[in-house]
C-alpha cells in the first residue's frame, strides 16, 4: 500500500542495519539528499549502497560514508576531485568497493527489475573486472556473465508525483531513478510536489506508481532546481 507523508523521518522508518540501499543520482543531480539526511538521522549502519559514484563533497552520500555507516559501495566512479570522504575510508580499509562499469551497472539494476536472471556483456572482458566470472564466446565475440543487482530499499528523487505514486522527473535528475525504483523491495521517493490523480499527463509518467511504496514531499532547494537536480 502506498504511503504518502510530509514527514521525512517517517519515510525512512524501518530501514535496518545491513540493508542494501540503492540511491539515485548522477553525482549530485537527482541525488535525494534530504532522504539521505533522514537515513543518517535514523541511524541505520553497515549498509551496502548502490550508486553511480561514491559521494560528492560533504553532503548526502558523502556524509553517510564519512560517518562510517556504509560497509560496501557498488558504483562506477568511486573517485573524483571531491570524493575525499570515500578516499579516506578506502585507504584506511574501512569500506569495501565493487567497481562496475556504468553501462553494466545500469543494466544489472534494470535486469533485477525486469526479472532477468543474468546476461552476457562484452564490457569488462579481459580486464580485472572480469576475474572469477563466467565468460563465453558468442558469434566470435567474448562476453562476461553478469548478475542483477537487487536492493532492499531504493531512495530516489523525482519532481512530481500523483496520489497513486506515478512519477515524473526533472531533466537530468531522472538518471538512475526509474530503474532503481523497479529493482528494490521498497522504493521511497522524495518529490517537490504531489498532485491529484489524473493531473499528470500519462505520456510524461516515467515511473508507474506500482513501483513506489512511499512518497515524501520535500520543499525544493532553489539552487538544486536551477542546476537541474
Amino acid at each position: 500500500m502506498l504511503q504518502i507523508t510530509d514527514d521525512i523521518a517517517q519515510a525512512v522508518e524501518g530501514i535496518p542495519d545491513g540493508a542494501t540501499v540503492m540511491i539515485g543520482g548522477f553525482g549530485t543531480a537527482g541525488q535525494p539528499v534530504e532522504l539521505i539526511d533522514a537515513l543518517i538521522a535514523q541511524g541505520a549502519s553497515d549498509l551496502t549502497v548502490v550508486n553511480n559514484n561514491a559521494g560528492n563533497g560533504d553532503v548526502g552520500l558523502a556524509e553517510l560514508i564519512r560517518l562510517g555507516r556504509v560497509r560496501k559501495i557498488i558504483c562506477s566512479f568511486p573517485r573524483q576531485k571531491d570524493s575525499w570522504h570515500f578516499d579516506a575510508k578506502y585507504l584506511a580499509g574501512e569500506i569495501e568497493l565493487e567497481v562496475v562499469p556504468q553501462g553494466n551497472l545500469a543494466e544489472r539494476i534494470r535486469a533485477a527489475g525486469a526479472g532477468i536472471g543474468a546476461f552476457y556483456t562484452p564490457t569488462g572482458f579481459g580486464t580485472l573486472l572480469a576475474e572469477g566470472k563466467e565468460t563465453r564466446r558468442i558469434d566470435g565475440r567474448d562476453y562476461v556473465l553478469e548478475y542483477p543487482i537487487r536492493a532492499d530499499y531504493a531512495l530516489i528523487k523525482a519532481l512530481r508525483a500523483d496520489r497513486v505514486g506515478n512519477l515524473v522527473y526533472r531533466k537530468t535528475a531522472r538518471n538512475f531513478g526509474p530503474i532503481m525504483a523497479t529493482a528494490a523491495t521498497t522504493t521511497i521517493a522524495q518529490v517537490s510536489e504531489i498532485v491529484e490523480t489524473g493531473a499528470l499527463d500519462p505520456e510524461n509518467v516515467v515511473t508507474p506508481g506500482i513501483y513506489i511504496n512511499r512518497i515524501v514531499r520535500v520543499e525544493p532547494a532553489p539552487v538544486q532546481e536551477e542546476v537541474g537536480q
